[in-house]
């Protein structure tokens, strides 16, 4: 299994803390058509029409263990969706008496949380993803509203391109990122992003979204751009991942190099998410870059 977000290799091409350049959002624009939703309106689980799980340890080296269908790591109630991180021994499935894996070698987990997807249930390429969420706070937390790619005819991760919509960590109280993740010629990858600084940001819902055309992305926090990426610097050869489906994914991370060691004193943490919206521009896009 790929490891989808590795740190090892984490090189944020022009990372700053940036003013934020002020816009409209896409509910307040004219020309959008709502091609998706979930708006977390019922109570129960997530529904599996649209969500999927990932279970296990599942990348980075990240202390957390994505549980499956489980009440306690994951809810909707309240019209929100509720992803709780917390502390806990549970068992690990992937368990190996004498193993040196960072994911086989304990076997029990010290933290649980959930992860979910759209993956094989709802891709698209190009429009507008707008997420409003509360982000949990903490040492070590790691909330992540993303997308990964769905084509992998020329390979997994890096290949198939990763938009990061929204990551915040704990050992950045005040801070979010927005990246583009894209495979280099020869292997590895390289990435394109920024951070802005943003007070009071756990105390409210914010929206969190992505403008995708075929020649640029726009990152926003609520009706602000923090982040521009030109389409066309992914091109390797005859093949862009930019050009080709994405799916969401929403998780919980807890503990890694990058969030750093969780701080078990604000345990439990939740992330609450009010809706997830896909939007198509109705008229077609004006093509600019050559589509591969």
């Amino acid at each position: 299994m790929p490891t989808w977000k590795s740190l090892t290799s984490y090189l944020l091409v022009g990372i700053s803390a940036t003013m934020i350049t002020t816009t409209t959002s896409a509910q307040k624009k004219k020309g959008w058509k709502l091609i998706w939703q979930e708006e977390f309106n019922y109570t129960g689980l997530p529904d599996t029409t649209k969500w999927k799980y990932e279970s296990g340890h599942v990348r980075n080296e990240e202390q957390q263990y994505y549980t499956v269908a489980r009440p306690e790591n994951i809810r909707v109630e309240n019209g929100l969706l509720h992803i709780k991180g917390q502390k806990e021994n549970y068992p690990n499935a992937a368990y190996l008496a004498g193993s040196k894996e960072w994911n086989r070698k304990d076997s029990l987990a010290k933290y649980t949380s959930a992860s979910i997807n759209t993956q094989n249930k709802f891709s698209f390429t190009y429009g507008r993803v707008e997420v409003r969420a509360k982000l949990p706070a903490g040492g070590g937390i790691w909330p992540a509203i993303w997308m990964l790619g769905a084509e992998h005819s020329h390979g997994g991760w890096p290949m198939a391109g990763e938009i990061d919509i929204m990551e915040f960590i704990g050992n950045e109280p005040k801070n979010i990122y927005g990246t583009i993740h894209w495979g280099k010629t020869g292997g590895g990858h390289t990435s394109s992003g920024h951070k802005i600084s943003v007070p009071d940001l756990h105390s409210d819902f914010h929206i969190y979204a992505l403008e995708w055309t075929p020649d640029e992305m726009l990152i926003y926090f609520d009706d602000s751009v923090y982040h521009r990426y030109p389409v066309a610097k992914a091109l390797l050869g005859d093949f862009n991942a930019f050009h080709h489906p994405f799916y969401i994914l929403l998780n919980l991370a807890m503990g890694a190099a990058w969030p750093g060691p969780v701080d078990e004193s604000v345990l439990p943490q939740e992330f609450l998410v009010d809706y997830v919206r896909v939007y198509q521009p109705k008229k077609k896009y004006n093509y600019r870059s050559a589509q591969k």
